[in-house]
């Protein structure tokens, strides 16, 4: 697996990196000019002490030298800065939308599996270190290497003996982080554990606030959110304990080869075997390639937590999108053919075959965990059956794109989900290419008039976290107008109505039948006063379809329809 693989860059963000490290190898080689100058004035001041005489002209000369040289490095690290730092912002910005994009694709059975707070992780948290990597640490390592051995090549010309004598301790310290380098990866696996388990179970603390608020709960009830934070700061004490002892170790037998130099250079001095300008220039320089040595050292570990993290990228980005690239038909008429579904190998719906004529309206009913819901989610393709077939327009949905599917089909929950957005954004989610006058008839239509212009800023209000300054009716209205600016030919209602006070259920009842005029509606309901005028009510149980007919067709029937029905009737007349 090559560099590219390894940090799961796209062609772009590879070019960039190559283009990135021979900026930084210019910037360095630029910066070796200043160095080299100041040696040589160096060398020209203490001339009279050795029985020479001081060229002024040369020394001006030299100056004038080290300007342009400082002026070079100067340009090299203004290109070195935009080919890193810029570069890596805009291939991380395009990693985080590579990866919305690719969870928009997958199967929501792959959000059974995951945690929010590892989604969360992988698009922030892992693309922070990746962009870390490449603008401050792989760039510069390899520049730095390239230059180290430059260096080391032209020190040979002047003294081979010295040369070595610097060098001699590199391969050992490399050699101690390459042995430590299996332990170091599992410390860094164990801290990304503790690290999601942690955000986990703070993302669980948060979002139960409520209920912790209301049931007075106090912390002994927190223990989990207790032992992930401890397990977390003990497993960060421990990497830096782990890592620390392997650098400082690296780094102590590094810089043993400056004391090595000294001596040697200083014994060959005595001798009359070396002059004292070359040993001074060889002093010098080994503060210049050592420096570059300590940062490859201290960023090697990061390296070594980084293919932690793109391990970790690469398992999300390489999980199997929902396949199908076909257009959805003109027509909506929607069939199911002995469709067999389930979760982790237990099966939900069963042998279930179903037809809904373009044009009509269903209604799916049954107890709780019938499997009306799960109905409605094959239907739309957020999941593939196991087994059968579900047409759309005479196509089976797994041949047509999701996408194509989505543009089929508008939908209102009963939990509706609004964005920390204006009010005008939330609905135009529905039709983001709709006119500024189509989402105010939308809205019109919805009935969402009079409470937003009740609002502070009206349209342009912005709603906070999941619209929390609204009350369920208003928030349903808004989903409602998202479904009247879409258009789709086929509505998907899951329990529209259901938890509302009579005004607003009234309201949106009429909201609702401007929506579904025309349409093929799919209507998930418990209330069964709501699915009284449909053309088929289907009756679940199990996951079979056990009834399905008219509501006078399945009264006669005196089956699971009639019993429910009746039950809901007498408990319409129960008090407290």
């Amino acid at each position: 697996m090559n560099l590219k693989e390894k940090l799961y860059l796209s062609d772009k963000g590879w070019n960039d990196l190559k283009k990135a490290i021979i900026a930084c190898t210019l910037t360095n080689l630029a910066m070796l000019l200043p160095f080299g100058v100041t040696v040589m004035i160096f060398g020209e001041l203490i001339r009279p002490l050795t029985g020479g005489e001081l060229d002024t002209k040369k020394l001006w000369i030299l100056w004038g030298v080290g300007l342009v040289g400082a002026l070079l490095v100067f340009i090299a690290a203004k290109n070195d800065y935009r080919k890193t730092y810029i570069a890596s912002y805009q291939e991380s910005n395009a990693t985080r939308l590579r990866i919305a994009e690719h969870l928009r694709k997958l199967p929501m059975s792959f959000f059974n599996t995951k945690d929010l707070s590892e989604l969360t992780t992988n698009m922030m948290s892992d693309c922070s270190s990746m962009e870390s990597m490449l603008s401050s640490t792989i760039p510069p390592l390899i520049a730095n290497l390239i230059t180290v051995t430059l260096t080391c090549i032209m020190l040979a010309f002047f003294d081979i003996r010295l040369a070595l004598c610097l060098f001699c301790t590199v391969p050992l310290a490399f050699g101690v982080i390459l042995l430590s380098r299996r332990k170091q990866k599992q410390l860094f696996e164990t801290q990304n554990e503790a690290r999601l388990e942690a955000g986990g179970q703070v993302q669980e603390y948060l979002e139960g606030m409520k209920i912790i608020k209301s049931c007075g709960l106090d912390g002994a009830h927190f223990k989990k959110l207790d032992n992930a934070l401890q397990r977390l700061r003990k497993t960060s004490v421990k990497v830096e304990m782990g890592v620390g002892v392997f650098m400082s170790g690296a780094s102590m037998i590094l810089q043993a080869g400056m004391g090595i130099t000294v001596f040697v250079g200083t014994m060959l001095l005595i001798n009359g075997r070396i002059e004292l300008l070359t040993l001074l220039m060889f002093l010098l320089m080994s503060t210049k390639i050592y420096g570059p040595f300590l940062a490859v050292l201290s960023q090697l570990s990061s390296l070594l937590n980084l293919s932690v993290v793109t391990s970790r990228m690469r398992t999300l980005l390489s999980t199997p999108a929902m396949g199908g690239e076909g257009e959805a038909a003109s027509g909506c008429g929607i069939s199911m053919k002995h469709v067999t579904f389930g979760y982790d190998n237990e099966d939900v719906i069963k042998d279930m075959s179903i037809d809904i004529p373009e044009g009509s309206v269903t209604a799916l009913v049954g107890a709780s965990g019938s499997g009306k819901s799960t109905v409605s989610k094959l239907l739309a393709r957020f999941w593939d059956v196991n087994d059968g077939r579900i047409s759309l327009g005479g196509k089976d949905i797994r041949t047509l794109s999701p996408d194509s599917v989505m543009k089929k089909m508008s939908f209102v929950f009963q939990d509706v989900t609004l964005f920390n957005d204006t009010v005008f954004n939330n609905i135009k989610i529905g039709s983001p290419t709709a006119t500024d006058e189509q989402v105010y008839a939308a809205a019109r239509a919805a009935y969402c008039d009079e409470f937003v212009s009740a609002l502070p800023q009206g349209y342009d209000t912005v709603l906070g976290e999941n619209g929390g300054t609204l009350s369920g009716g208003e928030r349903q209205r808004i989903s409602i107008a998202r479904a009247l600016l879409k258009n789709a030919p086929v509505i998907m209602l899951d329990e529209a109505t259901a938890s509302l006070d009579p005004e607003n259920e009234v309201l949106i009842q009429k909201a609702l039948a401007r929506l579904v005029r025309g349409k093929t509606v799919i209507m998930i309901a418990h209330r069964l006063k709501t699915v009284v005028d449909s053309d088929n009510i289907i009756v679940l149980d199990d996951g079979k379809v056990r009834e399905q007919g008219t509501h006078p067709q399945l009264m006669e029937k005196n089956g699971i329809y009639r019993k429910l029905f009746d039950i809901q009737q007498k408990s319409m007349g129960w008090g407290v």
